[in-house]
């Protein structure tokens, strides 16, 4: 096979612009805020790695066993069922894959295999923000998987779309790990009617999405006994610390997990144990925190699939098929372009 192709779409000095432009505006705002993708610097990454495997964080389980349950219904659903205009391909269309926010590219591994068993799959691209994930899945899955093409996307697929790969191959973009509910509403129409643009009728978007249930239940995954969840959440203080020489005191900035039944949405917060003056010499700012003072660290939305779908609809997807586990605590959802 060809060499891989790497379209870098976003190097380490924009990154740093993008970090300054957000810590400037989240914390000099009323509330403060912090989005939640600064919490993924490496120390992130693994602490939210180590979140997964909490007895109480179910959404990685339950996506695993829906993608390892279905994974060949998902590839014979893309070779049957592609195409342009509601018309099929017959069998044995190649598809092409691209991961967003891929990281390592785990989750979407059952997917690969099945389509690889059917001699189906023609590339896969990871999407993700940090270059040496993207060069290291390249390098793994070319051992894994010698005879397709290989592709990496180096971006932010919030505004990078338009690299998506284009080989006039039946395309399936998957956005797995319940990612799809950290944006906001907003957030996320203007996100499928961006890929909505980015693809032609009879490609495939597949998304992983957590769904509405007992509150109890969500508040746990997100405040576990292990309190993983709690330092992870703190972490977003040390990215900051190091990025931009602050000097938050993480160990005094308390977690919540807090759940709005009316928005379906966890929200995510730290609270200032005492008084602070915290000061950002990088951004020449002096932050002032009053005991009890909250920062909005994230948003997880949980969906009713109904809605979910009627999203899709929306912004030109047709949903066509939808997996859930044995107890319905997760949803994967796969939409053709109309």
């Amino acid at each position: 096979m060809s060499e891989p192709e790497l379209r870098v779409c976003l190097h380490e000095s924009e990154l740093d612009a993008a970090l300054r432009f957000d810590a400037r505006l989240g914390l000099t705002s009323d509330p403060k805020h912090l989005p939640m993708r600064l919490h993924y610097d490496g120390r992130g990454a693994a602490l939210f790695g180590e979140l997964t495997r909490q007895p109480e964080y179910y959404l990685t389980r339950c996506e695993r066993q829906i993608l390892a349950s279905h994974a060949d219904e998902i590839a014979e659903v893309l070779a049957t069922e592609s195409g342009t205009g509601g018309f099929e391909s017959p069998m044995g269309a190649p598809v092409s894959v691209v991961e967003l926010g891929a990281g390592a590219a785990e989750k979407i591994r059952v997917v690969l295999d099945a389509l690889n068993r059917d001699g189906l799959l023609e590339s896969f691209w990871p999407f993700d923000v940090d270059a040496g994930s993207v060069r290291e899945v390249i390098a793994e899955l070319g051992r894994a998987y010698p005879d397709i093409r290989l592709g990496g996307i180096i971006g932010d697929f919030t505004v990078h779309l338009q690299h998506l790969p284009d080989d006039h191959h039946t395309r399936l973009v998957a956005f797995l790990g319940g990612t799809f509910g950290n944006f906001r509403s907003m957030e996320r129409g203007q996100f499928l009617r961006d890929l909505r643009d980015a693809l032609r009728p009879g490609d495939w978007f597949m998304v992983g999405a957590d769904l509405v249930k007992d509150p109890e239940v969500l508040l746990a995954a997100y405040n576990d006994a292990a309190g993983v969840t709690a330092e992870f959440d703190r972490n977003v203080l040390h990215v900051l610390n190091h990025r931009l020489g602050g000097d938050f005191e993480p160990e005094n900035f308390e977690h919540l997990a807090l759940w709005d039944e009316d928005a379906t949405t966890i929200e995510m917060r730290l609270r200032a144990l005492k008084p602070m003056e915290v000061d950002l010499p990088a951004l020449g700012l002096s932050i002032a925190f009053a005991a009890g003072e909250e920062v909005h660290t994230g948003v997880s939305v949980k969906f009713h699939a109904e809605e979910l779908e009627d999203q899709l609809r929306a912004a030109g997807f047709r949903p066509e098929h939808r997996w859930s586990d044995p107890g319905g605590r997760f949803g994967v959802f796969l939409a053709r372009v109309a």
